[in-house]
């Protein structure tokens, strides 16, 4: 499976956005596009009209660094759209990478190269950071670590039908998940953002294209947004949670990458504000007098016997 639909499709959905007015052409008569022609683009960027239709229709290689930049700024793309933009090129042809893009992807493994397990020392970071919630997260949205806090927050951590965890597969799949996010439309597209974001730094991952190849086949949400092609990178923001333990509560996160660890994220939730921390402290203390987990159960295996509310359920 052939994770993106390559350059030319990210290419038409992002002019198809930016408005003439917004890309500064003057509008002249009646258009049958709200968006760019090709050929605005390609005036635009400096480029024919020619050699942008190629680029649109996948007979393009070898953009150079100078077109690339061109079109990022004529479309409007954010870092993420940006680094997307070179990582396609990338595959395509020669493209390099913009500052900064080139670090991040030699953080992760070769075209269809495994995940690397999870360092036991990374699981006692796990448990050293006990106080907030903290898991470990891989491209494809596995969650194969996690400590106490996170499993009680995101009922998703606990494992999945085929034994493994995947936020992706909780969002889309579990009924828990609109219950616990009020928000739940946007961490829906950051989702499918980040995976397609993951998708064209990583094209021979199998894991990845497992996971969007069943989530397309399972649900017309991630259909829809999958054929979107908005790109999101997790880095850092906040999220709002419906705890039924705790009720609502706004979480800031940080998203560490491991560079010891290919293809692996750390990502750590605190309390921006007192009320976040008392929900923590509850949360906390409604988790201690639960069984203890071996080494096993840290990556995701619920413990048998194990009682969860029925609504952050996984």
């Amino acid at each position: 499976m052939d994770l993106p639909t390559g350059l030319g499709s990210f290419l038409t959905s992002r002019r198809a956005r930016v408005t003439p007015r917004q890309a500064g052409v003057p509008v002249v008569g009646r258009r049958r596009v709200a968006g760019l022609r090709r050929e605005e683009v390609a005036e635009l960027a400096g480029v024919s009209l020619v050699y942008y239709t190629r680029l649109e229709q996948g007979r393009a290689r070898n953009p150079s660094d100078a077109v690339l930049a061109a079109l990022a700024r004529v479309l409007r793309l954010d870092p993420a759209e940006r680094s997307h933009l070179y990582d396609l090129a990338h595959r395509t042809g020669r493209g390099t990478p913009p500052p900064g893009a080139a670090e991040a992807r030699e953080t992760g493994p070769g075209p269809g190269a495994p995940e690397a397990g999870v360092r036991e020392e990374v699981r006692l970071l796990l448990r050293a950071v006990g106080a907030v919630p903290a898991y470990v997260l891989t491209p494809a949205m596995d969650v194969p670590a996690a400590n106490d806090l996170a499993r009680a927050l995101v009922g998703g951590l606990t494992g999945g039908r085929d034994g493994r965890a995947n936020l992706a597969r909780y969002v889309f799949l579990d009924a828990g998940a609109r219950e616990l996010y009020p928000h739940w439309e946007d961490v829906a597209r950051q989702t499918v953002g980040f995976l397609r974001f993951s998708a064209g730094r990583r094209p021979g991952d199998a894991r990845l294209a497992s996971v969007v190849a069943g989530l397309s086949r399972a649900d017309e949400s991630f259909r829809r947004l999958w054929a979107a092609q908005e790109v999101q990178e997790k880095t850092h923001g906040t999220k709002s949670f419906r705890h039924p333990v705790t009720g609502r509560l706004d979480l800031a996160y940080e998203t560490l990458l491991l560079p010891g660890d290919t293809g692996l994220s750390l990502v750590v939730l605190t309390a921006p504000d007192p009320r976040a921390e008392a929900a923590l402290r509850l949360l906390g203390s409604w988790t201690a007098g639960r069984p203890e987990r071996s080494a096993d159960d840290s990556a995701g295996h619920p413990v048998r016997g194990e009682r969860r509310p029925a609504s952050a359920s996984g």
